[in-house]
């Protein structure tokens, strides 16, 4: 029977959906089939958490089948037929799931009007029942840390009294304030471990779009970005402006009756000058703005939401008041928040081990992305990225931080950034500084006192082709010459761009100035080529026209270097269009002439060619073509023999097998420098920094 994990609290207001997302965030890392099971439902309509879940982790589970009864059904059932019964009916839908899963998430009641009386003792039986471990969450929110302490201790003795298997004890939502203070209380001395996540306003605050939702307000102005900011804060305008702006503070929603087009104009205009950034403004009375002067609200904050509702600024507050945030499908940026809340505070590799989860033997492209950012965030680095102004690489700041991969750098004017960020309505923690989250910062070139070493640096660097400090001062205040000598002088260690840049722009700065690693003829890429159950490296698809034989070595090389850094064995398949002896010729003799070095070089490396490709990854062809060869069938690391070949082929795996393709990671400098394709999605630009990262660890190694 599939290996379950039982989520459960002791009463409502716990916030347990972020301990249920995190730890779905470790199964999906371990095993490829992860099920979902709530024993209990309202009837309220489709499974909020439920519905996140699928969508973030792709899972092809019917919606339908994840669930036992509701709680209408179930207290019919207990009353009618008793608890045995209501018990057994569970534990046969819970089975027909847990058939079809490697591993089976049961999310518990939630304690809400559910008519079931001693909703504890039942999570417990139903836990035991299920041969699941139990993971219970106990609400803080608002309580002192003696308090936190002893109603964990509380918690704890309940569930071991019904004879649970306790995989750890978790305190949610306890004031910031409270936290450490009840960490200590709690340390070494339950005998399972104790984790305290302390509470976190973003995560309780409602969307602009949730409040659009209750309010049955109408969008007069505003994108779909600017809907899913959180409102953290409620500021009622009536004052005359100058009395009013100070008033207003970061996050907030402005409510102010629709005639006042003063208030309306001085937020937004507050907004774009990032002095602060607001959440939206809403207009009550049922009074809407001229069009001229929604047309300049437009202009000034381009995306932030203007609504309308018909009430008063009094039953208004009434109903905000009562909205708290929900995690749900249409709010991933929650999801990311809630995420490095728990990744931060609960020890993974603490709670994985006691899992008792096996790791998986296939490969999916979301465990391999999964990796990337838990090693990342083991041993945190410092990327730095020259396109700061740029919305993508913006918004995979905000990922990247909410999950503590990295710290980051953000290079361009302060003011435009900050502006930026605010428009997109984005909390990057510019002024904040967590005692152990990722930070950022930002950085101007124009401005920075750096920019004078770094040009003295660089007329060192490049005194052999006429370079003078003078030049050197307009060079270096590029961004992407500024980004490579920060990772070149070790402010950082490793650099990503190309989101606006060309590829030449991006790594020429790092030829020049960081240059090649030692042992390294040539700089070369790889792609990470994710298919459905295990992952490829390619190379070189983006750097090397027209390699010859030696440096068609190196890349394969390097490439296998690469890919055993990244967990992926090294089985190296030198591409052709000839397999073994069948063929000759100019191209054919160049793959030999490469394959030949390699074992001169690296007699540890498995290596065979020339191979064609069918050969090298379908052992079946292999057993015709190239019987017994350690390569051919089982190839992990494929290197073309030219860009042409390499580029068109991974582009081809890519949009006609469904493969995730990650890179171009670049390999043979001193220091860790990639580039992005300029069509490259928030998710790529997250996964190159992580592999920058990850790269930056082990070049200290």
């Amino acid at each position: 029977m599939a290996r379950s994990v039982y989520v459960t609290g002791i009463g409502r207001g716990d916030g347990r959906q972020v301990v249920e997302l995190g730890v779905m965030e470790l199964l999906t890392r371990r095993v490829d089939r992860v099920g979902i099971f709530r024993p209990l439902s309202h009837d309220d309509g489709p499974d909020r958490l439920f519905q996140l879940l699928r969508a973030r982790y792709r899972l092809a589970q019917d919606p339908a089948g994840a669930v036992g009864v509701g709680y209408a059904e179930a207290a019919r059932v207990q009353a009618e037929r008793g608890t045995d019964e209501l018990v057994e009916l569970l534990v046969g839908r819970f089975h027909q799931v847990a058939a079809d899963y490697e591993v089976v998430l049961v999310l518990g009641s939630d304690f809400h009007d559910t008519q079931l009386p001693d909703e504890l003792a039942l999570n417990a039986r139903l836990a035991n029942e299920f041969g699941a471990a139990v993971l219970p969450v106990v609400g803080g929110s608002g309580q002192d840390a003696d308090s936190v302490a002893a109603e964990v201790s509380n918690a704890l003795r309940a569930f071991t009294a019904q004879g649970c298997d306790v995989l750890a004890m978790i305190a949610n939502r306890v004031p910031p304030e409270q936290a450490g203070r009840a960490r200590e209380l709690l340390e070494g001395r339950l005998g399972v471990p104790a984790w305290v996540l302390p509470e976190e306003p973003s995560l309780s605050a409602p969307t602009v779009a949730q409040v659009v939702q209750a309010l049955d307000a109408t969008v007069l102005e505003g994108d779909e970005a600017g809907l899913a900011r959180n409102v953290l804060d409620f500021v009622f305008g009536g004052a005359m402006l100058p009395a009013f702006l100070p008033a207003l503070t970061a996050g907030c929603l402005v409510v102010t009756p629709g005639d006042r087009a003063d208030l309306i104009i001085g937020s937004l205009a507050a907004h774009s000058a990032g002095a602060p950034s607001i959440a939206g403004v809403l207009l009550t009375l049922d009074e809407r703005p001229t069009r001229d002067v929604l047309a300049l609200a437009a202009r000034l904050a381009p995306g932030t939401p203007v609504l309308a509702v018909p009430g008063g600024s009094f039953p208004t507050a009434a109903e905000l008041f009562t909205l708290e945030g929900k995690l749900t499908a249409a709010t991933p940026r929650k999801a990311e928040t809630a995420l490095g809340l728990f990744e931060l505070h609960v020890d993974a590799a603490e709670l994985t081990e006691r899992l008792s989860v096996s790791r998986g033997t296939r490969v999916t492209p979301m465990m391999f992305e999964h990796d990337l950012l838990e090693r990342a965030r083991s041993d945190r680095r410092h990327v730095v990225l020259p396109e700061g102004t740029e919305e993508r690489v913006l918004r995979a700041a905000e990922v990247l931080l909410r999950r503590n991969v990295c710290d980051l750098t953000l290079l361009g004017d302060e003011g435009a950034i900050r502006r930026r960020a605010g428009e997109l309505g984005l909390a990057l923690g510019l002024d904040e500084v967590p005692e152990t989250g990722a930070v950022a910062r930002i950085v101007d070139p124009q401005t920075s006192p750096l920019r004078d070493t770094f040009a003295e640096r660089y007329a060192q660097l490049r005194a052999h082709k006429g370079m003078t400090v003078e030049l050197a001062h307009d060079v270096v205040a590029d961004v992407s010459y500024f980004g490579t000598l920060m990772v070149a002088q070790g402010l950082a260690d490793g650099m990503v761009s190309g989101a606006t840049h060309s590829t030449a722009a991006t790594i020429r700065p790092g030829f020049e100035v960081i240059r090649t690693s030692p042992g390294a003829s040539i700089v070369s890429s790889v792609f990470f080529m994710c298919l459905a159950d295990r992952v490829l490296v390619y190379g070189d698809c983006a750097v090397n026209p027209d390699p010859d034989a030696g440096q068609l070595a190196d890349i394969a090389v390097q490439s296998a270097a690469t890919a055993a850094a990244f967990g992926v064995e090294p089985r190296i398949a030198m591409l052709s269009y000839s397999t073994g002896t069948s063929g000759s010729g100019a191209d054919v003799d160049k793959v030999r002439r490469a394959t030949e070095l390699v074992r001169e070089l690296r007699p540890d490396l498995l290596v065979d060619g020339p191979i064609q490709y069918d050969a090298a990854v379908d052992p079946a062809v292999a057993a015709a073509k190239m019987p017994g060869s350690p390569v051919a069938g089982r190839a992990t690391v494929l290197i073309f023999p030219d860009l042409n070949t390499g580029n068109n082929t991974y582009k081809a795996v890519q949009r006609s097998a469904g493969a995730v393709a990650i890179g171009p990671v670049l390999q043979g400098l001193r220091k860790p420098v990639n580039d992005l394709s300029r069509g490259a999605l928030v998710p790529d630009i997250i996964n190159t920094v992580a592999i920058t990262a990850i790269q930056a660890q082990e070049a200290t190694r």
